[in-house]
């Protein structure tokens, strides 16, 4: 099995080092973005940040995790397992208190597509990767093409949401009248 670990992991190891650091870079951005926010009036609110900005940050970083996993030298696919299984746990659970801080935050009526964007697609894409780490012993080479998007998906997710949240505080500022 330590062979067809190796192999199965070292295939995927380039693919892994650019999603991790665009991950890592992405969530690094956020925080310039947040901090960019708190010097703004009017635009800041601890539930609206835990809501929509704050999961966009989790996202990054349960993708930067994924790809710290699936790039180490395990020597077979158990904790691999065990490892993806806890990651798409965690993103359906923080997913879920993310959908009670939207509901209950009160500073931004959330629409269709903040439902979508925020809250419906990221748990589609924890409930996939839980699902295909199950499968990750029986049919390593499916699971793993799965997890590849899934991560893929969780960076779309986050660009999409950090875009969003920048457009909306751009024209959110650009709307307010000079003090």
């Amino acid at each position: 099995m330590e062979n067809t670990a190796h192999a199965l992991l070292d295939g995927w190891e380039a693919y892994y080092v650019i999603l991790g650091s665009s991950a890592a870079a992405l969530t690094g951005l956020q925080f310039v973005v947040i901090a960019l926010v708190v010097d703004t009036p009017g635009l800041r609110s601890a539930d609206s940040v835990g809501a929509f900005g704050t999961p966009t940050v989790v996202h990054f970083c349960l993708c930067l995790f994924v790809a710290a996993v699936l790039s180490a030298p395990w020597p077979n696919l158990v904790p691999v397992t065990w490892l993806l299984i806890a990651t798409g746990s965690v993103g359906v659970l923080y997913t879920l208190v993310a959908f009670r801080r939207a509901r209950r935050q009160t500073s931004y009526r959330p629409v269709a597509d903040d439902w979508l964007w925020h809250i419906a697609l990221p748990l589609i894409a924890y409930g996939t990767l839980l699902a295909a780490a199950t499968c990750l012993l029986r049919d390593p080479a499916t699971a793993l093409f799965i997890v590849g998007a899934v991560a893929l998906l969780l960076v779309f997710i986050g660009i999409h949401n950090a875009w969003d949240a920048v457009a909306y505080i751009a024209i959110q500022h650009r709307s307010k009248p000079n003090d």
